[in-house]
């Protein structure tokens, strides 16, 4: 049998495939590697054992180079990976990051995780400002807008617990491997009024490919409505690979978000505008303690809050480990969290203890390069 897979994004072939043996061809390598890596996955939850009656696949000299290096690693890793997506139920959230770029966890936080993050970063935001903020009733006086709590992982210890939410954690191994790590970790606080978030994509600053280089977490901790500025996204957006055109983004009558910006308008002018969303996305209209997590290349913006109080997030965005974080790692004056943590591997891993950054005057020493990673889900 032959098969010429040409839209790779339907799953219903999945199951197709399963059935036999095919032999398969593909206008490139990676279209087959997607392919194979979808398949696999597929194989796993099936049980399916013997992946040669299943798929024979090509493959250049290149290629097999490549799978002989990376192989036992690679393949014991994409394992793992799965079977912690299997063993915590979250086959669905795979299939919505695959096929829509993004996915909610309901209840991701306790209601206990949740009072104590918002408590810290409203303790924050006292220190930083000199104000008391009353995240039911602030006015547009109090707080306009948007502004952005940063470096919270050291700030109070129901960050580092939040890190290691496991299910966010194996959703960030299937998008980033397992060598992944914490690149920044802070809080969204939007006031009411001033301008939506216009629509963007956080992989463009690493560059585009297939499989992700960059993710985020963004944990509700008030309700997300469009009224209260949600977050929104856009489905499928992750598959375009590239950042969305002016008239792709928000809207103003004839003006687009870009040109209200550059115009510098007064604030009370901005808060009276109205606004038409971008066509196709999606309002995560959700509760608190829910999370949605994206794919790096995912476009997706905010609403400006129309409603008094403030929606209060906490951001947790994940990268590859070759991948330069946002706040700076290697940061020693917290050694009482690492203590905390000892005998947790996925706490030093997350804060890019493990991963290789060279040597100084002592010389080569490439033992620590050993721990790179040597595939997607490595």
């Amino acid at each position: 049998m032959l098969w010429v897979v040409r839209d790779l994004q339907q799953p219903k072939w999945w199951e197709s495939a399963l059935r036999g043996s095919a032999v398969l061809n593909f206008p490139d390598w990676r279209e087959k590697y997607k392919f194979a890596s979808r398949l696999l996955y597929m194989r796993y939850l099936t049980g399916l054992e013997d992946g040669s009656t299943l798929i024979q696949i090509g493959e250049s000299d290149t290629e097999k180079g490549v799978r002989l290096m990376t192989g036992k690693r690679e393949e014991a890793a994409r394992r793992r990976v799965f079977a912690n997506i299997e063993a915590l139920g979250l086959n669905e959230c795979v299939s919505e990051l695959d096929n829509q770029g993004f996915t909610v966890l309901k209840s991701a936080l306790t209601p206990d995780q949740v009072e104590r993050a918002k408590a810290a970063v409203l303790r924050r935001v006292a220190a930083e400002t000199g104000r008391v903020v009353d995240p039911d009733l602030s006015s547009a006086e109090d707080f306009r807008g948007m502004q952005y709590q940063h470096y919270l992982i050291f700030e109070d210890p129901v960050f580092p617990e939040i890190l290691l939410q496991e299910q966010t954690l194996a959703l960030m191994h299937y998008l980033l491997g397992e060598s992944c790590v914490l690149s920044s970790m802070g809080s969204h606080f939007r006031g009411p009024g001033g301008l939506p978030l216009a629509l963007h994509a956080d992989g463009s600053s690493v560059g585009m490919t297939e499989a992700s280089l960059v993710a985020n977490c963004n944990y509700a901790l008030t309700p997300y409505s469009a009224e209260n500025g949600a977050l929104l996204l856009m489905p499928g957006s992750h598959r375009k690979n590239r950042y969305p055109t002016v008239g792709e983004n928000w809207m103003s009558g004839e003006d687009t978000i870009f040109d209200v910006i550059a115009e510098n308008r007064p604030a009370e002018e901005l808060d009276n505008m109205t606004w038409t969303p971008p066509e196709g996305a999606v309002t995560m209209d959700i509760d608190v303690g829910d999370a949605v997590i994206w794919h790096g290349n995912t476009w997706h913006g905010g609403w400006r809050r129309d409603a008094l109080g403030t929606r209060i997030n906490l951001a947790a965005y994940f990268c590859r480990s070759h991948i330069s974080t946002q706040e700076r790692r290697g940061d020693d004056r917290f050694p009482e969290v690492f203590e905390r943590y000892a005998d947790d591997p996925r706490f030093a891993q997350l804060m890019g203890e493990r991963v290789f950054n060279g040597w100084r005057e002592e010389g080569p020493d490439f033992s620590s390069a050993k721990r790179n990673p040597l595939g997607i889900f490595d």
